[in-house]
């Protein structure tokens, strides 16, 4: 295709009326770029050392289509891929083929909802699926729930809601409690939210990762005595360092006790609920008032594909609707924007709409249990010279370090291994944990098989 071919001036936008023929050819040739990106990732690996992208910005007459081109694919050369097998490092599988559609038919789309009139079929569509969901996990008819662009949105919804639930306004005694393995994005909910770090109170974890029950009841009745108004605990479902699971049961039952909101931070855990698959901690979720699941961070739905769904949807209306005179409502219908923080939203729902429908519950089961069967083979071969600390729960995150090293020690073999293993296409992440650095890996990535977890093996065992 030569720039020739097409005038910019025709292709402004899709047209209204005859063929779209333009703009059929430019689709082509992205995906022809994009899908030979993606067959060339085991050549380049999950990471590209060469980081020569330009950042160019427009100038006074626009850029032809074939400079254009030029540098999609020099963005692309140079941007992390998650469907090599070595990307082991963090919670970003390979996309979902059928979720790559939902995004281009999302982006075509361009539908807002914000609004029913605006999103007449995606609003009802999220509706049915948040429904669904809701339903999978065990809530009952009066539940629901709404998408979001991540995890921290759709809890720091929640908690948003929590409080206002509570009738505490901005007080400032207001407090959260959440273990202390619990996502970083709490301490941002919080501050959001118009409170103090100290408001966000941390409980112990015991040596399986998980929220100590006997510190949680203790710290509660010291919150009472210190006046504070606890608005929330969170019981996370899958943390970030080893994806352990709080005890959700305990957890619920203490919380029902005191009449306390309850919200389940399962953003890595949580889509395992809606399958048969046995993982320990995960009976009794149903008890919460709002959960966080995130089936961008396992399955593939292509980013973004959070959602929060919630035990009575009448919590979020309570929060969050103001009204929107300047747009029309339809009866027995809720404006979506009236739901959450966001307002004008895309239609993204269809990512995980179609990615959902095209796996089936069989399809979604067999990638959570591939991910557990790696992480298995992974632990099960690294523990054979009991030379290693494990830390790791019933998903599919393992950070580990050789035994007996000092932090200083420490430091310096995760990062001379961090930079080892990319030198070979393995790319782990290194987060500190318990005031040491640790490797972690996520075996989240379909491509990866047993003979790539044996290479990475090998090359963690050497000098240590």
């Amino acid at each position: 295709m030569t720039e020739e071919l097409i005038n910019k001036k025709d292709i402004y936008f899709p047209s209204y009326s005859g063929t779209n023929d333009d703009l059929m050819i430019l689709l082509n040739r992205s995906t022809q770029i994009l899908c030979d990106w993606f067959s060339k990732a085991d050549n380049y690996g999950p990471l590209p050392f060469d980081e020569n992208f330009k950042c160019l910005m427009p100038d006074e007459d626009g850029d032809s289509t074939e400079d254009l081109f030029s540098d999609i694919q020099s963005l692309l050369n140079n941007s992390f891929n998650p469907v090599h097998p070595g990307s082991l490092a963090h919670l970003d599988p390979p996309p979902l083929i059928f979720s790559i559609l939902g995004d281009l038919i999302a982006a075509g789309l361009n539908n807002n909802l914000l609004a029913y009139e605006l999103s007449p079929s995606v609003t009802l569509l999220e509706e049915s699926l948040c429904k669904w969901f809701a339903k999978k996990i065990g809530f009952n008819d009066s539940s629901g729930g709404i998408a979001a662009s991540g995890g921290t949105l759709s809890n720091l919804n929640a908690l948003i809601a929590a409080r206002h639930n509570a009738g505490l306004g901005s007080d400032p005694n207001s407090v959260l409690l959440v273990s202390e393995d619990a996502h970083t994005s709490f301490t941002k909910c919080i501050r959001i939210m118009g409170l103090e770090d100290g408001n966000l109170v941390k409980i112990k974890s015991d040596n399986k990762g998980c929220m100590d029950i006997q510190d949680l009841r203790e710290t509660l009745d010291k919150c009472y005595m210190d006046n504070k108004k606890i608005f929330a605990v969170v019981a996370t479902l899958g943390t970030t360092v080893r994806g352990a699971i709080d005890p959700i049961k305990n957890i619920s039952e203490i919380c029902k006790e005191r009449n306390i909101w309850l919200h389940i931070d399962g953003s890595i855990g949580g889509i395992f609920a809606v399958t048969s698959i046995s993982i320990d901690g995960l009976n009794n979720i149903n008890q919460a008032n709002s959960i966080t699941i995130n089936p961008q961070k396992i399955i593939g739905i292509t980013k973004t594909s959070s959602l929060l769904l919630v035990s009575n949807m009448s919590t979020l209306e309570n929060t969050f609707s103001t009204g929107l005179p300047y747009l029309s409502s339809k009866e027995n219908i809720l404006n979506r924007g009236e739901i959450g923080i966001q307002g004008s939203r895309p239609a993204e729902v269809i990512k995980l709409w179609l990615g959902l429908r095209f796996l089936g519950l069989k399809g979604i089961e067999d990638i959570l249990k591939s991910s557990i069967n790696r992480k298995e083979f992974f632990i099960n071969n690294i523990c054979k010279k009991n030379q290693f600390e494990i830390y790791s729960g019933p998903l599919h995150i393992v950070s580990f370090l050789p035994k007996g090293l000092t932090q200083k020690e420490s430091d310096f073999w995760t990062q001379t291994k961090i930079n080892e293993l990319m030198k070979n296409n393995f790319m782990l992440s290194r987060p500190k944990f318990k005031g040491r650095y640790f490797l972690r890996v996520v075996m989240g990535n379909y491509n990866t098989n047993e003979s790539h977890i044996k290479e990475l093996l090998k090359l963690l065992n050497s000098n240590k």
